[in-house]
């Protein structure tokens, strides 16, 4: 039998937020600002024909949590709205507040609980050595994958470290 023989050599990095991020406006100002400013210094690049931006939204997931709460303060349910975008992350939050058939069907009175909001954008980054690896931003942490020049995560981190929000 043939061996598997290594081709590549990969890196991650995680940094763990010593508080969470905190809204979803101040989430998507941090990943908007990647895309705006290229702060690694990212090039385009062209792929099976077609140009690429030099950081590009690759996937995303925003979780919104709302709680149903009875006359006595108790939380008697909940929903999880999941969806792939920051638009559409207000406004199914904003539909599932205004759904009162629910909240009666839940037995309830329902609020959001902002706080156990989830959000993750993963961009895809094309750094000017030709590597493409990726920046995934969380509530609670950013992670650096696929990369193998150790001068890319340098210029992740500087970038954080001017972050307060990422501290």
């Amino acid at each position: 039998m043939a061996d598997f023989i290594q081709t590549t050599n990969t890196k991650s990095a995680v940094r763990d937020l010593t508080v969470p991020i905190a809204d979803i406006t101040t989430f998507d100002a941090l990943v908007q600002d990647i895309i705006d400013t290229n702060p690694f210094g990212c090039t385009s690049y062209t792929e099976k024909g077609v140009p690429i931006d030099p950081v590009v939204r690759s996937q995303e997931r925003y979780d919104a949590k709302i709680i149903y709460e009875n006359l006595e303060a108790d939380t008697v349910g909940d929903v999880s709205v999941q969806v792939e975008s920051v638009t559409a992350f207000g406004a199914a939050a904003g539909h599932v507040m205004a759904d009162n058939d629910l909240a009666n069907a839940i037995g309830g009175t329902q609020s959001r609980n902002t706080a156990k909001d989830t959000f993750s954008c993963k961009l895809k980054c094309h750094d000017a050595n030709s590597e493409t690896y990726y920046v995934t931003l969380s509530r609670d942490k950013v992670r650096i994958s696929s990369y193998t020049d150790d001068a890319i995560r340098a210029a992740v981190e500087a970038w954080a470290d001017g972050k307060p929000e990422l501290s």
